[in-house]
């Protein structure tokens, strides 16, 4: 755990969250400013960075990240299509600096914008 990131106040309970998964080392709730009409925010527990940061120590943990993610979006109800996204250091938009996975769905999404 890292004393000044919000995620991992979030796992410790210190911050409070809308739970939608605890389960071993994964935790998903929803995002707080949602960009899409279903938005779940997947994080290990343990701290970690970002994806710079993953070793293949990490290999378990982001198999348990990609399984929380396909099962948030089943009980979700977006059997049609979400997108998974992990944004990578602040030129990507990461503002929280611990790994997570973002499920965005409930609409049409369309292809990703290209500039």
């Amino acid at each position: 755990m890292s004393d000044d990131c919000i995620f991992c106040a979030i796992v410790s309970g210190a911050m409070p969250s809308e739970p939608v998964l605890d389960r071993g080392s994964v935790y998903a709730f929803r995002d707080i400013a949602p960009a899409a009409p279903v938005h779940v925010v997947v994080i290990p527990k343990a701290h970690i960075s970002d994806t710079r940061d993953v070793t293949p120590e990490h290999g378990q943990v982001l198999a348990e990240l990609l399984m929380a993610a396909n099962e948030v979006a089943e009980a979700e109800g977006l059997g049609s299509g979400y997108r998974l996204i992990f944004n990578v250091g602040p030129d990507a938009g990461q503002t929280v600096f611990h790994l997570h996975l973002h499920v965005l769905g409930g609409r049409p999404l369309g292809p990703m914008a290209s500039r």
